[in-house]
C-alpha cells in the first residue's frame, strides 16, 4: 500500500511545475537541514526526559529510605 511508481512520477512533474528545476537543489538542502534539526531535536528532548526521570526516580529512592529510617526511629 505504498506509493507506486506512476505517484512518484505526478509528485515529481508537479514539484518541477510549482518551484522550477532551479529551486529544486535549494528546497532538498533546507529540507534536509530541517530534518538534520528536528532528529538533534528529539534526541536532546529524549536524554533530558531520561536525565529527569532518573532525577525524580533517586529523589522518590532518597524519601522512602528517609522515611523507613524516621519509621524504623519511631518504632523502636
Amino acid at each position: 500500500m505504498g506509493i507506486g511508481m506512476t505517484e512518484w512520477i505526478l509528485i515529481i512533474i508537479v514539484v518541477i511545475l510549482l518551484f522550477g528545476a532551479k529551486r529544486i537543489p535549494d528546497l532538498a538542502r533546507s529540507l534536509g537541514r530541517a530534518s538534520y534539526e528536528f532528529k538533534k531535536a528529539k534526541e536532546e528532548l529524549r536524554r533530558e526526559s531520561e536525565e529527569l526521570t532518573r532525577a525524580a526516580e533517586e529523589r522518590a529512592a532518597a524519601e522512602d529510605k528517609a522515611d523507613r529510617k524516621e519509621n524504623d526511629g519511631q518504632d523502636a
